[in-house]
Order: structure tokens, then sequence, then C-alpha cells
């Protein structure tokens, strides 16, 4: 019989001149200074025995995942937007300003504000729609072509949005780094050595980026508010904020299928609207680009191979 594990599935983010990964047991960044030297930012996930609990329960996981990641992504955008531009001779009286402050207070804050930052955008893009279709009653009165033009227009504005980001200079650079964290993931789920000649040849898209996951809560939201009246306003107002935690849970599930199914080619498809959304939100990176993102990668590798050493015991009976 096999004993061979499944590889873990690891994440990322890409923040200011750099790409976050995050393991099991670890989180890491890796930022190109201006100096060209690249820096690391590294946090251990700290054990949570109920979150651990909450993430076995299907649709409740998803919300809870998203909290998380939102919460530490926000650190580690902190640390680069900090200190790629910052010369490194500096970063000591960075540091006592961080010492002043406190840094387990000031980590703490960042973790609210991030999840702060996600529902505030998730109530705009969400009842913005609503007032948008609204206005446009009198032609599209039904209840099913309320839904519909809603959706229409919250995708209209999703893209809008995405669009006008990546025209500046700074987002159009992260969309680079997201599109180098997405090519090492693919690299290192073929089982091909981490180079940047291997990791450029892959495709800059994958199955589980957060970015299908907000084009899948448009779609899963136009099925689940047709089981809601649309009027009065208030009460659509009501329901579209209670249906909030609904829509992200389904979604979530939804993302986890279409990257289980992405190999069986009838099935692949479900995952495309995703796919071609991230033709917006990645870029084609640059080869100095690729090698921050594997720096960020090997080290998290090198880090979560500690943390299983740590937790075996010194000899090896069994």
């Amino acid at each position: 019989m096999s004993t061979q594990k499944t590889p873990p599935a690891y994440g990322g983010q890409a923040v200011v001149e750099g790409v976050m990964f995050g393991g099991r047991k670890n989180y890491v960044t890796a930022i190109r200074r201006n100096d060209g030297s690249i820096d690391f930012f590294k946090l251990p996930r700290v054990p949570n025995s109920k979150l651990s609990a909450l993430k076995k329960i299907p649709f409740l996981r998803g919300i809870i995942a998203i909290i998380e990641a939102s919460a530490n992504g926000t650190k580690h955008l902190n640390f680069s937007s900090e200190r790629y531009g910052l010369d490194p001779q500096d970063d000591a009286k960075l540091e006592q300003e961080d010492k002043k402050g406190s840094g387990l207070s000031m980590f703490f804050s960042l973790a609210v504000i991030g999840v702060l930052s996600f529902l505030f955008s998730k109530f705009v893009f969400t009842l913005v729609p609503v007032f948008l279709a609204e206005l446009v009653r009198p032609v599209f009165s039904s209840d099913a072509a309320q839904i519909g033009i809603e959706s229409v227009f919250k995708l209209i504005l999703l893209l809008g949005y995405i669009y006008f980001l990546s025209m500046t200079p700074l987002i159009k650079r992260v969309f680079q780094y997201h599109g180098a964290e997405h090519k090492v993931i693919n690299c290192y789920e073929q089982n091909l050595p981490i180079t940047i000649k291997n990791v450029q040849k892959q495709s800059r898209l994958h199955y589980r980026c957060g970015s299908s996951f907000i084009l899948f809560t448009i779609i899963v939201g136009m099925f689940v508010y047709l089981l809601v009246p649309t009027d009065p306003l208030w009460v659509r107002i009501l329901d579209r904020i209670a249906l909030i935690p609904v829509v992200l849970g389904i979604s979530f599930e939804v993302l986890q299928l279409t990257n289980k199914v992405r190999n069986i080619p009838v099935l692949k498809v479900l995952g495309y609207p995703g796919l071609w959304l991230q033709l917006l939100t990645t870029k084609e990176p640059e080869d100095d680009q690729v090698e921050v993102a594997i720096e960020s990668f090997n080290e998290l590798l090198r880090l979560e191979d500690i943390s299983e050493q740590s937790e075996k015991p010194s000899d090896n009976v069994i």
C-alpha cells in the first residue's frame, strides 16, 4: 500500500513589489527592495482549535478562510508598502517606530482593518447594483429581470474597477507579481524544478485564485437572490446584507469544486469564467519578479519543513 502523502495546497497573494505565500504553519513574504536586494517578512500561523474545527464545516469554512486571509494579507501588504521604497539603511529607524507602537497591538489593528476593509468593499459591491437596478425598474419590472440586471451592474462595476486599477503603474506591477505567484504554484503542482525558466513556461492563471472566487459570488448571488423578493427596496437591501455570508460560503465551495474537476475535460469548463477574469487581474511577470516569487516560495517550503521536523520524535522507532 502506498503511504505517499498528497502534497499540501499552497496559496499566495501579490503584494507591493513582492509575493506572499502561505502554508499550513507559516506565511512568508518576499519583496524586492529599491537597492535590488530581496527582503523577507515571516509570520507563523497561530494555532486556533476553534477555527480549525470551523474550517472543516462545508459552507462555513469558506467564510472563515476569507476572514483569515483578509486579516493576514493586510499585515503583509503593510510590510511591503512600508519597505519596498525605503532605503534598507533606514530599516532600524522603522523598527524603532514599530516598537513604540507596540508590535502586537499594531498587528491586531491591521488584522481588524483588513477584515473591515473586505466587509466594506463587499457591502459596496453588493448594494450599489441594487440601487442602480431600482432606477431601471420601470423597464425591468419583474423579480427575475431585476436580479438579472442587478447582476449585470455588479459585473460591470467589478470589471470597470479592475480595469481602471490596472492602468496605474503600481497596480500593474502588483498584477505582474500576481501572475508570478500563480506560475510558481503551477510549476510546483506539476512537480517541476522551480527555476525561472520552468516557472515562466507556466500559465499565469489558476483555478483556486481569489479573482475566480469574486466572480463566483456574482454568479452564485444571482441564483440565491431568486429565492427572495426584490420589492420593496428596504426588504431587498436587508436580504442582500443577510445573504452575504450565504453567498460567500456557497461561492467558496464552488471554487473548491472547480479546482477538483479542473483535469476532467467535460467539467473543467466550470472554472473558465474565473480564469477569464484572471486575464485582467494577472499580467505576465518579468524574470526578476519571478525570482522574488521563487525566493518567497522556497523560504516557505524551508520553514514548513522545519515545522514538520520539529513535530517528529528524535528517533525513528515506531
